[in-house]
Parts: structure tokens; sequence; C-alpha cells
């Protein structure tokens, strides 16, 4: 069905009505006093015209429009991009594996990390991170910082379509300058297939880029079946030691991710998920030897280096 607005202010109209501006509007510009007769379904039309609370309203109303139009094309990009999904071992994830159980082995791997960085009290600039580390040292071999403006609208469930231009960008800038250092795994401070729809911020990155990317993520995402409730709180008791796991179900028994105990030394869990061309064994597998602290390595050096390049920016 297609959609109307109002020529002055943007506001949906009721397609029924043949009118090009909504009550409001027409009356503020044409009669100056309000009228019965011109029928319109917007919050504002049913304000008093020209007042501040109608226009607050009006704004609201045109953003939740506008937010809904958004959100239906990026629910169908979404899923013609996860038909293009793969979960099990890439050929690299699996030489990865073998190069670090086999004794003497000088091969080298790169694992990238990356993180946005947000000014506080600001959610349109921010920093943009991406750190690659040799696996298994964790030595950083490279490393970008960009200030960005994240124009795209904040939508839960859709976080990618915010940020993962900008992390496409640095990878494809790494290419061009610096090609030994391409990473073979990138981890995402983020969900993959942890996600309400399966598809979060390290599965559309991993698919865009053709990379193998698991989602780590510091905090648990609400999918149905799975919140932070009291069951989930006391299940995180069993995670005695570092390495320690336990399965992340939705409310069909499907496992979408992994609860790690990273490390000894913290009880606070980080969550594991599939984002592109690699097995939930194997991204938890690759998390655990990356962690030194709860965060794993690559992440955690984007996330405290990019902070710091803002600090020394006098962003913060």
């Amino acid at each position: 069905m297609s959609m109307d607005f109002c020529n002055s202010c943007g506001i949906l109209l009721n397609p029924a009505n043949g009118k090009c501006e909504c009550k409001a509007c027409y009356h503020s510009k044409i009669l100056g006093l309000g009228g019965p007769d011109i029928d319109c379904i917007c919050d504002y039309c049913c304000a008093d015209a020209g007042t501040v609370q109608a226009r607050h309203v009006a704004d609201k109303w045109k953003d939740s429009q506008v937010d809904n139009v958004i959100r239906v094309k990026w629910e169908i990009a979404q899923a013609e991009m996860k038909k293009r999904l793969i979960t099990e071992d890439d050929d690299v994830i699996t030489k990865i594996k073998q190069a670090y159980n086999k004794e003497n082995s000088h091969e080298t791997y790169y694992i990238g990390g990356v993180d946005i960085s947000f000014i506080k009290g600001d959610n349109l600039n921010a920093c943009a991170a991406f750190v690659v580390v040799t696996f298994p040292q964790m030595e950083i071999v490279y490393e970008d910082y960009q200030m960005v403006k994240l124009t795209a609208p904040y939508i839960p469930g859709f976080l990618a379509f915010r940020e993962a231009d900008f992390i496409i960008q640095q990878y494809e800038k790494l290419k061009a300058v610096q090609p030994q250092y391409a990473p073979h795994v990138i981890f995402v401070d983020g969900n993959g297939i942890l996600h309400p729809r399966g598809f979060g911020l390290a599965s559309q990155l991993g698919v865009l880029l053709n990379v193998p990317c698991v989602g780590v993520a510091k905090t648990l995402i609400h999918v149905d079946g799975l919140e932070n409730d009291d069951t989930h709180k006391g299940r995180k008791d069993i995670l005695q030691k570092g390495g320690d796991t336990f399965p992340l179900q939705d409310s069909s028994g499907m496992v979408l991710g992994m609860a790690l105990r990273s490390c000894d030394s913290t009880k606070n869990p980080i969550y594991v998920s599939v984002g592109h061309k690699i097995s939930l064994e194997s991204a938890t597998w690759l998390v655990h030897k990356c962690c030194r602290y709860r965060i794993p390595e690559p992440t955690r050096q984007a996330d405290l280096n990019s902070r710091e390049y803002l600090r020394k920016n006098g962003y913060l």
C-alpha cells in the first residue's frame, strides 16, 4: 500500500482522504483556525494546531512513521542477506585450530577486533576502531581509528545498518594499505545469530565481507525464550572456571549462542555467537583462546584504544 505524507510537515496522511496536507497545516496556512471538514489520522490533527505540544506530537508521529518505513526496508534486506549465511567452519578456521594444536608451529594468523565508541551524551559522533592482533600471541600489528557520524536511525535489532558501513570502509582501507594483515577472523562487539531475527551485526558484517566473523557480547540480548532473568542468573553459578560454558537456547530449544566464563578472574560471562563461516564450537574455542581478561583481546583493544583516541583528541 502506498503512503501519502503531508507536503508541509511530512506527517502520514489518511490515504482515503485524498488531501495533500494534514488538517493542522491546512488550517495554519490557509484558514488560520480549526474545523472538522478535513479528516486526518495523525495525532497532530487531534491536538490544537499551532501549539508547541501539537508540534511535538507531530514530530514524534513523523519520526515513528519514517522509522517504520526504514524498518520494513531493512527487514527485507536482512532476510535477503541471511540466505547467504554460513554457520559451519571455513577452511581457515580448521587451519587455525590445527596450527594451534601443532607442536612448535610457527604459523601466524590474524584476528580483527571492531568496536564503535560513542561520545557521552552524543549518539551521532563516535570513534570506529579496527584492530588486528596475531594469533595466538595477541600482539597488535595494525590499528585504525576514525571519527564517524552515525546518521542512520537507531532501531533495535538493526544495529548493523547503523554501524557496518564504517567497519567495511576500515576493512577495505586495511586491505589497500597493509593487505598482509587482513584478518582471517573478525570479532565483533555485538551478536551474530543470537538475535531476534537470527542475523545481527556479526552475521551481516561477515556476509558482506565474506570473512569468518564471531559475535562477542558483554550483555545478553533479549530473544524469545531467552532473557536475563533469575533462571539465567542462576545458571551462571555452574561456570566454575575459565572456559566453562552453557548453551543459550530460545523458546523452541534452538541453540543460538554460548555463555562463556572467559577466565578464572571473572564470574560474569560473555555471550558468544556465530557470525559467519564458523561453527559455535569453534567460535567459543577461539574466543576463549583470545581471552587474557573477561573480553577477548581483539575487541578489548579496540574498545580501550578507541576511548583513548577520544580522550587524546578532546572528545571526552
